[in-house]
């Protein structure tokens, strides 16, 4: 019986020293509306998280939606309470609206996190020729 007690508390005991310690990304933002943007601007954007877990937190991959986004992600692992980026460009060459995601990957105990991009290029160098009932008519 003892050798029991003493298996059964050796076994509890063992437990508390392996409880998992993990990460836990946190996103200041999960999207990011560029609203309108110019044709050819600069499409970059980024998505700033904390880790407010209890051991490194390590970004194994990002993948976007199409070829049109470009993310890039830490190297190094980011410690508890300190902050990473992810890094987003979007192809702004043409115009109309896009909504794509990026799909970030991680050790983390929200181990796969999906962000956003949305919004409107616009080409200022286009000519609006929508007619307007106001507008006379040529004849």
């Amino acid at each position: 019986m003892k050798k029991f007690l003493l298996l059964l508390l050796a076994v509890v005991g063992l437990q508390g020293f392996s409880q998992d310690k993990k990460p836990v990304v946190e996103f200041k933002q999960l999207e990011i509306d560029y609203g309108k943007i110019d044709k050819n601007s600069d499409g970059t954007r980024i998505f700033e998280f904390t880790n407010t877990g209890d051991a490194p937190l390590i970004v194994n991959r990002v993948k976007s939606s199409c070829g049109c986004t470009i993310p890039s992600k830490p190297n190094e692992p980011i410690m508890p309470g300190k902050t990473g980026k992810i890094v987003v460009k979007y192809n702004t060459h043409r115009p109309g609206p896009f909504r794509k995601t990026v799909t970030v990957y991680s050790n983390a105990k929200n181990n796969v996190v999906i962000l956003k991009i949305k919004g409107k290029v616009v080409d200022p160098n286009a000519v609006n020729l929508k007619r307007t009932n106001a507008s006379p008519m040529i004849r």
